[in-house]
Order: structure tokens, then C-alpha cells, then sequence
């Protein structure tokens, strides 16, 4: 294997070779500096990695990511290079470029920080597992597809103080009758009038004994050591909370196994990435750990906004404490199955997201917040507000070429970009341990299932803007059974 001192050397004249043929190409310049930079990082540490006696497993886990990486600087030039031999572009066409540039460079700048984060959390282990006292609150409403299957996994999930509340939160279904139905295997039920999400989780706060508030939705099912992984950062007084990693249960059609990506990817990635500074903007309600003292000193949750679980993480943040994620404390939940019930979910996260962002808009200018400040506002308004914009230019721009006969330009251009972004899930894919058929849905995420995510963004960003009164938006339920291609080691 080259030394890193080499590899540098190689990437450097690399650099020169493009600066010097291709000086007019400026936003694939910027875009192959930042791939440079992150193969630069990733190689640097491989490298740095010494385990004497894991060495071949840990050689035979990273060479894939240095082969897949090595291609990230090098298709940036071969494409400019066809550029530079192609007539001149119109003006929607440097646009579309651009954007498309824009998008995945972002994606990538995440990456240096992703591999350092899975190096550092395999260095981590601790031969005596800290384990507090904990207490998994779960609030369901109309949850009788669902409850049964996620009860049986929390109950078998090996940990040695731990308390199960189902929050039952006025369902009219055969909710309360499904959740009493394990108290005979110490499950403690909760029944109250319907009042939100929010509401019952501070109603179940009451009944918490433990140190540390475990939050599972009432669709998801956890695995048998994601207690245990969850809590391993708290043993930091400094955190806390910790994020679980959060997985698509059901991968039955197209739909489905574009989230099971998207999870991979836009949120499981960037989620590893802000864990190196530890500013984690959301712990998911499908999995997630608070210390008691934060969630109770902190006013527990508000229900002023759409998405309690965002909320109250930028509330912790706020206390100056750190919150992680874990890559290995596993969730897998249901995900919609029809674009109708996707477009209902998906308007309540990012309606819910604009109102929390303008809820802490304080938080974006108060240097005494620290990383919250620093990069966690700045990343979360790059993701909600300037990408998608950026994608529905795209796709203006698309039909604008199209129109103007030019249409033959899209497809190298869909070509390339679609490559890159095969190449990113594959990355993502290996670093989280899960199956890279879903690489092939890639083309995807740069055109078709993005542009519906990002327009579903805009009307969100619309609504909260001039609508006053939003209403929680609930999906169908179909009580999907775990995938035959999904690992039942974890489950």
C-alpha cells in the first residue's frame, strides 16, 4: 500500500495537470477540490488506523472505501474533459450543472467526518459496559398494526434495569388492549385522553424511574444489544443525549427502498457527521436517549411545534451539553409505502422543521451556543432551505433544456452525476453494514424521488410561512413484517 506522503504527492499533481488544462471549468475545480480533499482525508485515515491484532479485518473493511474514493477525484476531470471538448452551453445547462455540482458537493464534505466518526466508534468499545438505569417510554395512538411486534423486541432486548411504559394516548382502537397484554411481562400501561405526542411523553415522564428516558416509537422495533450501544456515550457527563440509528423496517417496493436509502445517506450520514462535534440536531423519536435531568430541567416537551423530538434536542443543545448518535444502537421502523401517505409524513417533518428552526432562530446568531451556532444552523439551513431550492432550479432547468432542443446535453450530465451518486451510496452503504442493492436506486436521489422530496420542502416552507394553524398528519399503517433481505442477527 502507497504511503500517505506518496498519495499526496499523486493528488497534488493531479490538481496541477487540472489547473492547467482546464482553468474555464471553475464549479468542477471547486467540486474536485472538495473530492480531493475528502479522498485526501479518508486515505489519511485508513492510514492512521493501527490494529495489531484486527489488522486484516480492518484492511479488508477499508480497502473498498479507498477504491470507491480514488474514483470520486478522478471522474470530476474525465467529465470536465468532455466538457471542455463539447460546443458551447447554454445557459440553463451551466445552471443544471452547477446545481447538481452544489448538491453532491455538499453530500461529500460530510464523508471525511463520517469515516473518522466509524474509526473512532470502533475504538470506543469499553470492556465494562456502562449501564444506568433506564426507562423506555412508548406513546401510541392507533397503533394496533404496529404495537405488538415493537413491545416483543423492547421486552427481549437484553438489558439488566429497565423499565417499559406504553403511553396509550386515547386510541380508539385495540391499542390499550394489545399493550395490557404484556403486563404480565412487566410492561407498565398508561392510559389518558388524547392530547398529542407530546403531551403523553411528559405524561409518562411521571411514571419514569430511570436515570436515563429511552424514547421508541410505537412502529419500531429495536434489536437485541440497541439498549446497551444507545447509552455507551452518556458514560460522558458532558452528553446529553444520544441519537439511535434509524433504519426502513419494510423494503417492499421502489418507495420503501428509496428511504431505506435516503435514511442511509441523508440522515444516518450527516447525523455520523455531527456527531464529531457533538451537535446532533435531532434524536429521532424512533430511537433516542435523554438524561432524565435534561428532559425535566428542561422544561420536558412542548407541543407548539410539529416535530417534538427536533425540539427538544435543540433544547438540550442549548444547555451547552453534547449530543451524539450512536451508529450501532439499530432501530428499524415502517416506512410509508405509498406516495400519498410519504407526501402526509414528510409535510409534518419539515413543517414541524420550519417552525423549530424559527422557534431557536436565536440560537443561529448567539456565539454562546457554541457548535449549535457554528455549524449545526448553518448545515440545517443549508439542507431545509438552499439544496432544495437548489433542486427544484434543477429541475426547472431540465424542462427549459428540453425545450430549448438540447436534450441530448442531459444525458452525460444524468450520467455522471447518477455515477457519483452510486458511488456516495455505496460508501454510505458500507460504513452503516447494510445491502447495497439499494445503491441502485441512486439515479433517483438526482432525479425523480428528489424533486418530489424537495417540492414537498417548498409547500412546507410556504405553509408555515402563511398559514397559522397546521395539523399533525397521520400515515397508514400496515404492520410490515421484517424484510427477508434485512439481517435477523439484529433484529
Amino acid at each position: 500500500m502507497l504511503k500517505t506522503g506518496v498519495i499526496t504527492a499523486i493528488i497534488i499533481g493531479l490538481f496541477a495537470a487540472f489547473l492547467i488544462l482546464m482553468p474555464s471549468r471553475q464549479s468542477f475545480l471547486s467540486y474536485s477540490v472538495g473530492v480531493g480533499l475528502a479522498l485526501f482525508f479518508i486515505i489519511h485515515f485508513v492510514l492512521s488506523a493501527r490494529a495489531k491484532k484486527k489488522r486484516i479485518g480492518l484492511l479488508a473493511f477499508w480497502i473498498p472505501v479507498i477504491s470507491l474514493s480514488s474514483l470520486f477525484f478522478l471522474l470530476p476531470i474525465f467529465f470536465a474533459v468532455s466538457l471542455y471538448i463539447w460546443n458551447e452551453l447554454s445557459v440553463f445547462s451551466w445552471v443544471l450543472i452547477i446545481g447538481l455540482t452544489l448538491v453532491l458537493y455538499f453530500n461529500f464534505m460530510a464523508l471525511p467526518l463520517v469515516i473518522f466518526h466509524k474509526i473512532r466508534e470502533e475504538r470506543a468499545y469499553q470492556s465494562v459496559p456502562y449501564l444506568p438505569s433506564i426507562s423506555v417510554l412508548i406513546p401510541s395512538y392507533n397503533e394496533e398494526k404496529v404495537l405488538a411486534r415493537t413491545l416483543e423486541t423492547v421486552v427481549e432486548a437484553a438489558y439488566p434495569d429497565k423499565e417499559v411504559i406504553v403511553i396509550d394516548d386515547g386510541s380508539t382502537d385495540r391499542t390499550l388492549h394489545i399493550a395490557r397484554s404484556f403486563s404480565h411481562r412487566g410492561v407498565k400501561v398508561i392510559h389518558r385522553p388524547n392530547g398529542g405526542k407530546a403531551s403523553a411523553l411528559n405524561h409518562g415522564l411521571l411514571f419514569a424511574r430511570g436515570k436515563v428516558i429511552v424514547i421508541v416509537d410505537a412502529d419500531s422495533q429495536v434489536c437485541k444489544n440497541t439498549f446497551i450501544e444507545l447509552v455507551q456515550p452518556l458514560r460522558d457527563p458532558d452528553v446529553a443525549a444520544v441519537a439511535g440509528n434509524i433504519k426502513v423496517l419494510n423494503r417492499d417496493n421502489w418507495l420503501t427502498k428509496c428511504q431505506a436509502l435516503e435514511y442511509i445517506i441523508s440522515i444516518n450520514i450527516y447525523r455520523r457527521a455531527l456527531d464529531v462535534f457533538g451537535s446532533v440536531t435531532v434524536v429521532p423519536g424512533a430511537l433516542g436517549a435523554y438524561r432524565r435531568e435534561i428532559l425535566v430541567g428542561g422544561g420536558q416537551y412542548d407541543p407548539d411545534t410539529l416535530v417534538e423530538d427536533f425540539d427538544v434536542t435543540i433544547k438540550a443543545l442549548k444547555t451547552g451539553k453534547v449530543v451524539q448518535a450512536s451508529g450501532n444502537a439499530i432501530s428499524y421502523t415502517e416506512a410509508p409505502q405509498r406516495i400519498v401517505d410519504l407526501v402526509k409524513q414528510r409535510l409534518r417533518w419539515y413543517r414541524g422543521n420550519f417552525q423549530t428552526l424559527w422557534k431557536h432562530h436565536d440560537a443561529a446568531v448567539n456565539s454562546r451556543y457554541g457548535f449549535l451556532q457554528k455549524l449545526s444552523f448553518p448545515f440545517m439551513f443549508m439542507s431545509m432551505v438552499f439544496l432544495p431550492l437548489a433542486g427544484i432550479v434543477n429541475f426547472v432547468a431540465v424542462l427549459s433544456i428540453i425545450a430549448r432542443g438540447e436534450g441530448l446535453f442531459i444525458l452525460p450530465a444524468f450520467f455522471f452525476f447518477s455515477l457519483l451518486q452510486f458511488m456516495l451510496s455505496l460508501l454510505a452503504i458500507h460504513l452503516d453494514d447494510d445491502d447495497w442493492k439499494l445503491a441502485l436506486y441512486s439515479p433517483l436521489f438526482i432525479f425523480g424521488y428528489k424533486q418530489l422530496c424537495d417540492f414537498v420542502i417548498a409547500k412546507s416552507l410556504f405553509d408555515v410561512l402563511f398559514r397559522k394553524r397546521l395539523r399533525w398528519t397521520s400515515v397508514r399503517r400496515t404492520g410490515a413484517q421484517v424484510s427477508a433481505k434485512i439481517s435477523y442477527k439484529r433484529v
